[in-house]
This record gives C-alpha cells, structure tokens and sequence, in this order.
C-alpha cells in the first residue's frame, strides 16, 4: 500500500482533512485536486502539497479521499471507474459522503474496492475533530492503522459500525452548527445584557470549551454538571426554566431526528 493520500474536493472537509495529514506525514505525499484549481493550488502553496488532476489521483494514490457531496459521487465515479480498473497495486477509496453506504460507493465505482467510510467534522480544521469511520472486509488491519495514524491529528477517531453512521453523523457533523446557533445565541444575551460584542462571544466560546472538556475528562453526565451550577432558587436555575419554557431540549432532539431523516433520504 502506498503512503500518499489523493484529495479529491479541497473543500471546507476536504481542506481541512488535508491539513491534518499533512501534520502527520510528508506534504510532498499529498496531492490535491479540487473542481477549482485555484482552490486547490492555494491549499497546496500553503501546505507544500502538490496539485494533480482527479485522474492522476485515481492512479496513484494509496489512499483516495472522494469529497464531493453525494449528488455528484456517482458521475465522478463513473468518470474515474476505467482508472481504478486497470490498478494493479492495492488502494482505499475513502468516503466522506452523507447517506452513502461503502457497498453504493464500490457499485458506483464498478468494483469490489476496499473502502473506508469517514464522517468527520469541521474542527478538524483546527485539530479537535470528532471523526467516526467503518471499512469493508477487504480492508486490512495494517492498512486501516496507516490510516488512522495519517489522520490523528484531525482529532478523534472513533470506529462505529456503518449502520450507525448517519445518526452519529447527526450529532458530530451536523452539531457544529447547533452548537455554533447556541454560542451566537449566548453572544447575543450578553450583548442584551450591556457585554461588548467581543467579550460576550470570548465568554461563550470559553465556556463551551471548558464545559465539553470539563464532560469528557471527568466523565460527568451533563445532568450532574448541570445540577452543580444550579444553586437553590439562584440565577442559573432561573435561566435553565427559561429554557424549559421554550422546549429547548425538544428542539435539540427533533434537529438531530431531521438531520438524521435527512441523511437517511440522501442515500437513496
């Protein structure tokens, strides 16, 4: 197996994934290819990669990152199929795809490739990813850890069987925005309340920050983080009822249930 990676798609994943492997592993092994080459040649100046078409990468790379959105994997495939026919060397197709399972990807492809289904998100652009991963049988264990070795540094990888992945996709990759709606939300309040722009969203953000670390490292539900904050008849206890008031819980749920139902919809 080779140890070069082809992006096919530098968007805001596909850039973003490239940035971390490029932490990992030499950039000369990187190549990029983006439907705008100027997008493309941008990252590649910034991170010392090189620039190549998606055929080149179709025939060269070890590892083959596919970031398009899933309306346009089946013409790419079909484009890159006579390519991916005549290797004769191992390779992975990697697949960042919402609703696409790794069995539509290979019959896209029109062949029974090795696969590796990933969902990340978008602080793996800064290192504090949450990456969720399935492969195909045909996958083998020392190819998977090369991979996972390339990737550490996009965050947290975490293996979950491919049935789940939509809904894990719901949390982890749809989140950011619920979360990023929350944090100008708690901006905005602070605004409301006589804080500098600036300061609110310092606040906020930190606090976000701090809450999700302080729930990951302690082990903490969030009910018992919740409740230590909570004094009797205090200012936080009265804010958590007005959140109660307005179904915020509810809200949070029905949008991981739509984003869900979405994804379910975008595999078909």
């Amino acid at each position: 197996m080779k140890n070069t990676f082809g992006f096919i798609g530098t968007g805001n994943m596909g850039g973003a994934l490239a940035e971390a492997a490029a932490k990992a592993m030499p950039a000369e092994s990187i190549l990029l290819s983006n439907r705008t080459p100027a997008k493309a040649e941008a990252l590649a100046n910034r991170l010392g990669c090189q620039m190549a078409t998606k055929e080149q990468i179709a025939a060269q790379c070890g590892f083959l990152f596919l970031g398009v959105k899933p309306q346009q994997m089946g013409d790419l495939l079909s484009e890159l199929s006579p390519t991916l026919a005549q290797r004769k060397d191992e390779f992975v197709l990697v697949t960042m795809a919402a609703g696409l399972t790794m069995e539509r990807i290979q019959a896209m492809a029109g062949g029974n490739y090795p696969v590796i289904r990933i969902m990340p998100n978008t602080p793996c652009a800064v290192g504090e990813g949450m990456v969720l991963f399935d492969k195909t049988e045909n996958v083998s264990r020392e190819t998977l850890d090369l991979f996972l070795e390339n990737m550490r540094f996009a965050g947290v990888l975490d293996p979950l069987p491919e049935a789940l992945i939509d809904a894990g996709s719901s949390v982890a990759g749809c989140g950011p925005a619920f979360a990023a709606i929350f944090l100008e939300a708690l901006a905005d309040g602070g605004v409301a309340c006589g804080l500098p722009r600036q300061k609110a969203l310092l606040y906020a953000s930190q606090m976000l920050l701090g809450t999700a670390r302080l729930a990951l490292e302690t082990g903490k539900h969030p009910g018992q983080i919740k409740d230590a904050v909570c004094s009797p008849g205090g200012s936080t206890i009265a804010g958590v009822r007005a959140l109660e008031d307005s179904a915020f819980r509810s809200a949070v749920m029905d949008a991981v249930k739509r984003s869900h139902a979405r994804n379910q919809e975008l595999g078909k």
